[in-house]
C-alpha cells in the first residue's frame, strides 16, 4: 500500500503531498471520540512498519515544484514511526524550497528524540482538546500513562524552542469540552504558548463514537471566550449554518476588534446589508487585511495601529 497522497489544496497550507506513516491500519496513542477512523485499542508503538527508502523513493516520484508543503501524517499518530528522525533527514535532502509539516497530537513530545526531531521540520501542529484530566481521558482516550499537565508542559516547551512555525489545534465535542470552564482553562495554557495561529474546529466527518459537532454559531461564541490577543482562527466551516446577522458599522468594527475574521466567516455571520457596509470601511481604509500564516484576516485600521505602537 502506497504511502503518498494527494496533492491536495489546502486553505492553510497551500498545495499539499501527504504522507502516510502507516498506510495499512490504524496505529494511535489516543483512541478519539471524534476520530474518523473506526475505534480501536491504543498503542504506544507502530509494529506495522514502512522502511524509509520506501518512502523517499515514493516521495521523490511524487514530489514537484508545485508543491508547497510535505505533510507527514498517518492512519493514527505519526510520531510514533519509529524512524521518523531518519525520514526527516532524508525528506530534508530532496525537498529543496518545499516546506515540510507534521500533524500530531502532542503525546510524544514526552520522549526527548521525537520533541528534538519536531524541532527540525519547518512546520508543527499540535492538537490540544482539553486541559483537565477528566476531559482529556474522555474525549482523546490516550493510552496508559499519557498524563495532560505533562502534555502541557512539553507543548509549551516545544514552542519556546521551535524556530518555525507552530500551529495549535483544538476540537470542541459538543458536551464534552465545549464548557465556560474549559475553555478558560485553555485560555490559560494558550497565553504561554508562542505559535503562528490557533485553529478551533469541531466535528465534520464521520465520528468513531456516537458524538456531536457544535455550531459554527456555537465555535463563533467560543473564539471569543478567548483573549483578542490569541491568534485564534475558526476553521470548521463544513455543514456550516448561516447565522446572516445584521452588523451597524460600530458593530462591525468592534466585532473585527474583538476576533479578526476571514471573508469566508464574514459570509456566514453577516446578512448583505452588513456586508455592503463592510466593504465601504474597507474603502475608507478603516478596516484593513492581514495575513496571517497563508490566511487573510479582516482587522480594524486602528487595531493594526495600536500593535505597531506597542511594537515600537
Amino acid at each position: 500500500m502506497g504511502t503518498i497522497f494527494g496533492p491536495i489544496n489546502s486553505r492553510r497550507f497551500g498545495s499539499s503531498l501527504g504522507i502516510d506513516l502507516s498506510p495499512a491500519l490504524k496505529q494511535c496513542n489516543f483512541d478519539c471520540l471524534y476520530c474518523e477512523l473506526a475505534p480501536s485499542a491504543t498503542v504506544s508503538k507502530q509494529k506495522n512498519i514502512v522502511d524509509v527508502k520506501t518512502i523517499i523513493d515514493e516521495l521523490k516520484s511524487h514530489l514537484n515544484e508545485h508543491i508547497d508543503i510535505i505533510t507527514l501524517t498517518a492512519n493514527g499518530e505519526p510520531t510514533l514511526y519509529p524512524y521518523l528522525d531518519e525520514l526527516i533527514d532524508g525528506i530534508d535532502k530532496i525537498k529543496g524550497s518545499t516546506k515540510t509539516l507534521i500533524l500530531t497530537n502532542s503525546a510524544t513530545l514526552s520522549n526527548e528524540k521525537v520533541f528534538n526531531s519536531l524541532l527540525k521540520l519547518d512546520q508543527v501542529k499540535l492538537s490540544l482538546d482539553a486541559i483537565s484530566e477528566d476531559i482529556f481521558k474522555k474525549i482523546d482516550r490516550p493510552h496508559t500513562n499519557i498524563d495532560i499537565s505533562n502534555l502541557v508542559t512539553k507543548v509549551i516547551k516545544f514552542s519556546q524552542i521551535f524556530k518555525g512555525k507552530l500551529f495549535i489545534e483544538i476540537l470542541f465535542v459538543y458536551g464534552i469540552n465545549d464548557s465556560k470552564s474549559e475553555v478558560k482553562k485553555l485560555n490559560d495554557v494558550l497565553n504561554k504558548i508562542n505559535c503562528q495561529r490557533i485553529d478551533l474546529g469541531t466535528i465534520d466527518r464521520p465520528p468513531a463514537y456516537p458524538v456531536s459537532a457544535i455550531s459554527y454559531k456555537e465555535l463563533y461564541e467560543i473564539s471569543l471566550m478567548f483573549d483578542n490577543t490569541l491568534p485564534i482562527h475558526i476553521a470548521s466551516r463544513v455543514h456550516a449554518q448561516p447565522n446572516n446577522s445584521y452588523y451597524s458599522d460600530d458593530e462591525i468594527i468592534n466585532t473585527l476588534d474583538k476576533r479578526p475574521l476571514t471573508m469566508q466567516d464574514i459570509d456566514l455571520l453577516f446578512d448583505e446589508d452588513s456586508k455592503k457596509r463592510l466593504h465601504l470601511l474597507i474603502n475608507k481604509k478603516k478596516i484593513v487585511m492581514k495575513s496571517n500564516a497563508n490566511l487573510e484576516f479582516l482587522v480594524p485600521f486602528n487595531n493594526m495601529k495600536r500593535k505597531k505602537e506597542k511594537i515600537g
